[in-house]
């Protein structure tokens, strides 16, 4: 059963919005609310790279090259995340993956990734 269930990818145009999700299908309310979630993305040819994370305390950390257009939240009571992408160009295009960071008694887990693509 995959742990971390992504959505809301898909092909827009230059300038255009699009909103992902992901859920925590696997753990209780109380310990999704613990952990530090985030999201990272794969273009084509390039290294994975984080795009934004958001603490258990809400605080949030983005990728200067997204900062300003895209926006993470989180609704514990669901256990999802969720990363609202404005504004959004062609260099945004790639691989999106949700991610649970790791740490001590705290495993690492990544989703299968959803593909987002900006037309020009």
């Amino acid at each position: 059963q995959v742990r971390l269930v992504e959505s809301g990818g898909g092909l827009v145009q230059s300038g255009g919005s699009l909103r992902l999700s992901c859920r925590d299908s696997r753990s209780i309310y109380s310990s999704f609310s613990t952990y530090t979630m985030g999201w990272y993305r794969q273009a084509p040819g390039k290294q994975r790279e984080l795009v934004a994370d958001i603490d258990p305390d809400r605080s949030t950390n983005y990728a200067e090259s997204v900062k300003g257009r895209f926006t993470l939240s989180r609704d514990n009571s669901k256990k999802t995340i969720y990363l609202q992408m404005n504004s959004l160009k062609p260099e945004d295009t790639a691989v999106y993956y949700c991610n649970r960071k790791g740490g001590v008694g705290v495993d690492e887990y990544w989703g299968q990734g959803t593909q987002v693509t900006v037309s020009s």
